[in-house]
């Protein structure tokens, strides 16, 4: 590997945040000190007609660490000195209803150190159910999920059509499916599926029905060609440095490797067609994340692929299962400035309530987590810094990331977690350490976001070595928990104090007859002025993957004035006059069924 290079693409010199951290400062000074509210916008610019329906104050949600309430005790393995690469990069995390009773178990990838895989050692990934009491029980054994491979993360999907969701775990040499079978136990049918052929360096994966025909298909992102037996030799003179520090080498000046696209058969197997759909990355460039979307609104998929240190693509699907390649012309491949970035975390969200899915992508230190606005027909803008993300976010290494309404408040807020990938940065003063803390962004409804980083609750300011990262409602109380897999020790799970006076809603899609699990269906929640959508998706963040259902705040609107469901082959359905605080699930083509009502201000847990 060229060093050089390794040192232009990991370290460019430690930026300090001062300026962003007064101008923070300065904003929110007026915070009142008990109540931890800030103040309406007055200006004329921070005015929309949803804000002045929906909030009066801006409350900064507070976020706690539940983690040792919860009964989990997970680690994730971790050489101390992190010396190949292939050893900092695992760490997804999945919510996922296995067994069908309406709350999310956790499932927590691991894997082992070189040292450990070369002696015949494996790492125990783990599956947490749900004991609806705000407890956890480890059913990994009984499940059988426990070994399936070098793990680096996990997707939900249902390759099968049966209605239950099965996991797609991405490995240091592959991936493995986990067929659910509906009584607690999966299988591994990798081979059986036609998905054994796949041997590369595999990443966040993600299930997507890209032509239309009911079952979902499979993108497989694939990392560093890297031989187990062939390694960069740490601490000899071939050794890479970061700031004149020895560290691991990667992933620049080594080989790529070329993503794959299985189609699903509709019976149990797949065909891979990467090449003849356009998607097979002729380039080899190292592919790290991968999220499947209409970013166009033309009842498409179209897949966007993240690729560290190197241009992203965006695959346009043209609908006959070919995909154009257009991340240049729509302006997702580099930053604005033209440089190419880590790309790492994926998010996507409405945060402008347009009803066009923007992205955030995360990034190395030195560099700032990207948002690209979607402006419509296929054209996104980088507006990282006039929406107020980039200077806080460029001192971290970001990896997971997620829209969500952090207090019910009607708005897409947003979350990154951060975490070095040298633990050497320890050993010098360059203004960076190994563990590093969280940000939290406030949707100020002009297009701005607001840091609270430090104002969101000290769980939020704990220094982690934080990978994966996972939305959804643990406890089936009408606020989002957010789960993140740390790459060194355990997890962190996050409660989101939410508004009390606010109100929510819940929606669990099931497609019919096909496409059970509904991915990539659509729902727009109309209140007064204020129009909000979201999607079902698999993946996505770093590795990761979030609850299927959809989560929409309400603010102050206790009744939902419209409720539009748009299916992936094209049917609609609309609901109107819809009562808040409820867990919905919907059959495409049925009626809208509420759960039970969860009390205002009960906690389940």
């Amino acid at each position: 590997m060229n060093v050089a290079r390794n040192e232009q693409r990991r370290g460019r010199g430690h930026r300090t945040n001062f300026a962003s951290y007064l101008a923070t400062l300065c904003y929110v000074a007026c915070l009142v000190l008990g109540g931890r509210t800030l103040p309406a916008q007055s200006s004329a610019a921070g005015k929309t007609a949803a804000s002045s329906e929906h909030t009066t104050d801006q409350r900064v949600p507070q976020l706690a660490d539940i983690t040792a309430s919860t009964g989990i005790h997970f680690e994730h393995l971790s050489s101390p000195e992190q010396k190949y690469i292939v050893e900092s990069m695992s760490g997804g995390v999945a919510l996922i209803d296995y067994d069908g009773d309406g709350w999310l178990d956790i499932y927590f990838t691991n894997a082992p150190s070189v040292s450990m895989a070369l002696a015949g050692k494996k790492a125990r990934s783990a599956l947490y159910h749900n004991n609806r009491d705000g407890t956890f029980t480890d059913v990994t054994e009984k499940a059988g999920v426990g070994y399936p491979c070098w793990a680096m993360g996990v997707a939900v999907g249902d390759y099968n059509n049966d209605g239950k969701p099965d996991l797609i775990v991405s490995c240091f040499g592959g991936v493995v499916l986990y067929r659910n079978n509906g009584d607690g136990t999966f299988t591994d049918v990798t081979k059986a599926a036609g998905l054994d052929k796949d041997t590369g360096w595999a990443t966040g994966v993600t299930f997507g029905d890209y032509d239309g025909d009911g079952h979902s298909d499979l993108f497989v992102p694939h990392y560093v060609d890297l031989d187990m037996n062939d390694l960069p030799q740490f601490g000899s003179s071939k050794t890479c440095q970061y700031h004149g520090v020895a560290v691991q080498c990667g992933p620049r000046g080594l080989k790529g490797s070329p993503d794959t696209l299985y189609h699903n058969n509709g019976d149990g197997t797949f065909a891979e067609v990467a090449k003849q759909a356009g998607v097979d990355d002729a380039n080899h460039f190292f592919g790290l994340g991968a999220v499947w979307s209409d970013f166009d609104n033309d009842g498409k998929l179209d897949l966007f692929v993240g690729n560290d240190g190197e241009p992203n693509y965006l695959y346009h699907n043209e609908g006959n299962g070919h995909f154009k390649e257009m991340a240049y012309d729509a302006g997702v491949a580099v930053s604005e400035d033209g440089t190419e970035q880590a790309n790492m975390g994926l998010a996507l969200g409405d945060y402008l309530n347009t009803g066009r899915l923007s992205l955030v992508v995360t990034h190395f230190s030195d560099e700032y987590a990207t948002l690209y606005r979607n402006d419509g027909a296929m054209t996104f803008s980088d507006v990282s810094r006039s929406a107020g993300i980039s200077r806080a976010s460029s001192p971290y290494v970001g990896w997971g990331d997620a829209f969500l309404d952090l207090d019910n408040a009607g708005r897409e807020d947003l979350i990154l977690v951060n975490g070095h990938v040298y633990p050497q940065v320890d050993s010098v003063k360059m203004g960076t350490r190994y563990k590093e803390p969280k940000l939290v962004f406030l949707n100020q409804r002009n297009g701005k976001f607001l840091d609270v980083s430090k104002e969101s609750g000290e769980a939020v300011q704990v220094p982690q070595v934080s990978r994966g990262l996972a939305v959804g409602d643990l406890f089936n109380r009408g606020k989002l928990d957010i789960v993140v897999e740390n790459l060194t020790g355990g997890p962190m799970i996050l409660e989101a104090g939410s508004d009390p006076a606010n109100h929510w809603v819940s929606f669990a899609l099931e497609g019919s007859p096909q496409n059970r699990l509904a991915l990539n269906a659509r729902v727009w929640v109309t209140t007064g002025k204020l129009r909000q959508m979201d999607e079902v998706r698999s993946g996505g963040s770093y590795l990761s993957q979030s609850d299927l259902r959809l989560h929409f705040g309400l603010g102050r609107s206790a009744r939902i004035d419209k409720v539009e469901v748009l299916w992936p082959n094209g049917g609609r359905q609309v609901f109107e006059n819809v009562a808040g605080d409820r867990f919905y699930h919907l059959t495409q083509g049925g009626a809208l069924t509420a759960a039970k009502a969860v009390p205002r201000g009960a906690a389940a847990r």
